[in-house]
């Protein structure tokens, strides 16, 4: 079982169960019991909490999302940066990546792509207009909730437009299929690195297969460089032409042929989704790169006639003309015999410093048991290490279970590789064999046996009630230790269905109304706080309009309480009088910063400190002092109060020698001299 699994983090968040497995971190779903909400929780992995690199982007993240407030980017509620665990504390989001649903619908029907590229771009627009870009926009970032609502994830590689963008060098080669050229190239990013993003999986999404695949990263960036994908209505005909215009200049490969930004893009978009049939003409520019090793070149040779009038205008170029030189090429000459001579003297010397500077032998080191970092460190870059997912419940994940060849059994040269079997959650299982006539709890056993996660969702079939009626991934599926396994069970024989009507717009009342004279039966009014709009108006309905579905279906109504006005609060914090050094003192508002507010004091001299911020909803408010937690309160928006929820003792950690121990009244050198004499 994992570490974490069924503990409790800092006396506040009950850790579940692992949602999800990544490159730098694991998300756990979790209990928040002093806000009585379900959380996410990511957490650093242990081997990174000394790689700097690894540690500035867990940070980054939480920077990024902390000043984004937009309904399809997800939340962040609570930080901790310690030196033994490192935690973002994030909105729970119940449901399926993108990437998984587009493998399991296949091709989605333009409609449905308009409707979540939608989001996709007002989550992106909202970023780019805070300076953030987001450079790692793909599928499996994008989170789908049952009602159709998306949210963006992941900006652990993103970074504030203002910074430098150089990129590469930063990104993992995993996300290489969505990625922009110039990011390829590690060259300056901005938002129509994102946009390029969009279009192929907009593409993804419209044809159900990726514009550029291959056998290796290293391909599919050239192809990402070079190549030029087939257009998507060659794959799928159905598709709009309009729509595929969008599709094709989002994913331009010079960015100044794209959309310049998310709002012209959508603005496109919109035109589409109100007249399908329009046709937007786009031309761009030449963007073929010239080839550096060319050895033709253009003369220029005088017109047959000549016009005084147009100056070089007219004047002819014959291509495909050499250049030739004597001189050239006696210097061409003069070069190519200083390389062979430096070729050989190289040569010479670098044979006499190989056989000087050959690796001794020492004897093979035993790193079975040991942590990766811990086999790292021990290794001081000695031996060359592969590695081999194997899983194991005897041993913590991340640890070594074998190698080969084995610790003590020969000497090896320094330099020599050694093969790591490392007991990792990345290992692939097959999903098992299931059928119909197993029962629920059976099948779910079967699945938890394999190291899967399976989870249940319920469906309108033809199936008997109870029944399954699907699986998802299919049976003999490879997939990795820990991935979820979907279990549709059937609700029972569908019932006649009816289509929703869109009420986005309207008041409360006239959505009841309207969804009544449909013929709807069963329906509930809620309240989003956190959208700004008229008083009462509905901003969404779950399912969404369009959708067919059962006359005593209940539907879901979300309506606006009215944009909120900004609020300041004032609340005075107590501060450990006894304390006489400097204490920087860091206020954070759901989690973030609060720079005008947080600075350094001395709690000697002013035992009491004025906070004042200002929220639009209820906040939570934490103040540290020296990094520590000393207090938390919680604001309340409507009545303006504000109540201490948790105290803390702060520890002075002064090294100052107390006064009482300095000497009083006496001089031991004239005292001492005195006796003497006296003697």
């Amino acid at each position: 079982m994992d570490k974490y699994t069924g503990k409790k983090l800092d006396g506040r968040y009950e850790i579940r169960e692992l949602i999800g497995v990544g490159g730098m971190a694991n998300v756990y779903h979790c209990y928040d019991t002093i806000d009585a909400r379900e959380v996410a929780i990511k957490i650093l992995k242990d081997e990174f909490l000394d790689n700097e690199d690894f540690i500035r982007r867990f940070k980054n993240e939480s920077k990024a999302i902390a000043v984004l407030n937009h309904p399809n980017i997800v939340r962040v509620y609570d930080v901790s940066f310690g030196d033994m665990i490192q935690y973002i504390v994030m909105e729970y989001i119940d449901g399926i990546t993108l990437k998984e649903y587009i493998d399991m619908q296949g091709v989605l029907d333009w409609k449905e792509t308009v409707h979540l590229t939608t989001q996709i771009l007002k989550a992106l627009q909202h970023a780019h207009e805070n300076g953030i870009v987001h450079r790692d926009i793909k599928p499996h970032n994008i989170m789908l909730l049952q009602d159709g609502t998306i949210k963006v994830t992941d900006f652990g590689i993103a970074r504030f437009s203002s910074n430098a963008t150089r990129t590469m060098t930063e990104q993992a080669i995993g996300s290489v299929h969505y990625i922009a050229p110039e990011q390829a190239r590690g060259e300056k990013t901005d938002g129509k690195t994102d946009i390029y993003s969009v279009g192929v999986m907009m593409y993804e999404m419209l044809t159900g297969t990726l514009p550029f695949d291959g056998d290796s990263a290293v391909s599919v960036a050239l192809m990402q460089l070079q190549a030029k994908a087939k257009r998507p209505r060659e794959i799928n005909p159905d598709i709009p032409e309009g729509l595929e215009e969008i599709t094709v200049k989002a994913m331009q490969k010079n960015p100044d042929d794209r959309y310049l930004s998310a709002v012209e893009m959508l603005s496109d978009i919109e035109r589409f989704r109100l007249n399908p049939s329009i046709l937007f003409h786009y031309h761009y520019s030449d963007t073929k790169t010239p080839d550096p090793e060319e050895s033709v070149k253009k003369k220029k040779v005088k017109p047959e006639y000549e016009d005084p009038d147009d100056g070089d205008e007219d004047a002819i170029y014959e291509e495909d003309i050499p250049v030739r030189s004597p001189v050239l090429s006696a210097i061409k000459g003069i070069i190519l015999a200083a390389v062979i001579a430096l070729v050989v003297f190289g040569g010479i010397a670098a044979y006499q410093g190989y056989v000087s500077a050959q690796p001794k032998e020492v004897e093979v080191p035993n790193f079975v048991g040991m942590t990766l970092s811990e086999a790292n460190a021990q290794n001081n870059g000695k031996f060359n290490f592969t590695y081999v997912s194997r899983y194991s419940d005897d041993i913590p994940v991340d640890s070594i279970i074998e190698q080969n060849p084995a610790g003590g059994s020969k000497k090896m040269k320094e330099g020599s590789t050694i093969e790591l079997i490392v007991n990792s959650a990345d290992t692939s299982v097959t999903v098992p064999y299931l059928t119909g006539s197993l029962g629920n709890e059976e099948i779910i056993q079967r699945i938890e046996s394999a190291n899967l996660v399976p989870k249940v969702l319920y469906v309108e079939s033809d199936q008997t009630a109870q029944k399954v009626d699907a699986i998802y991934p299919p049976t003999g599926t490879t997939v990795k230790i820990g991935s979820t396994v979907y279990v549709f069970v059937s609700k029972g024989i569908t019932k006649e269905k009816i289509k929703i009507p869109s009420i986005k717009g309207y008041t409360a009342e006239e959505a009841v109304s309207m969804l009544k004279e449909a013929g709807f039966t069963s329906y509930a009014v809620e309240y989003d706080e956190n959208i700004e709009a008229g008083k009462d108006e509905v901003v969404r309905q779950n399912p969404l309009q369009g959708s067919e579905i059962p006359s005593d279906y209940k539907i879901t109504v979300v309506c606006s309480k009215g944009a909120k006005t900004e609020k300041t609060v004032n609340l005075e914090v107590d501060l450990p009088a006894d304390v006489t050094s400097d204490v920087k003192l860091t206020v954070l508002v759901d989690g973030a910063i609060d720079t005008d507010s947080s600075k350094t004091v001395i709690p000697a001299y002013s035992p009491y400190y004025t906070v004042t911020v200002k929220v639009k909803d209820d906040a939570n408010i934490v103040i540290l002092l020296n990094d520590e937690k000393y207090r938390e309160y919680k604001v309340n928006y409507d009545d303006n109060s504000v109540d201490l929820v948790n105290s803390y003792t702060f520890t002075d950690t002064s090294t100052e020698a107390p006064e009482t121990e300095a000497p009083q009244d006496t001089d031991p050198p004239v005292e001492t001299e005195e006796v003497a004499a006296e003697e």
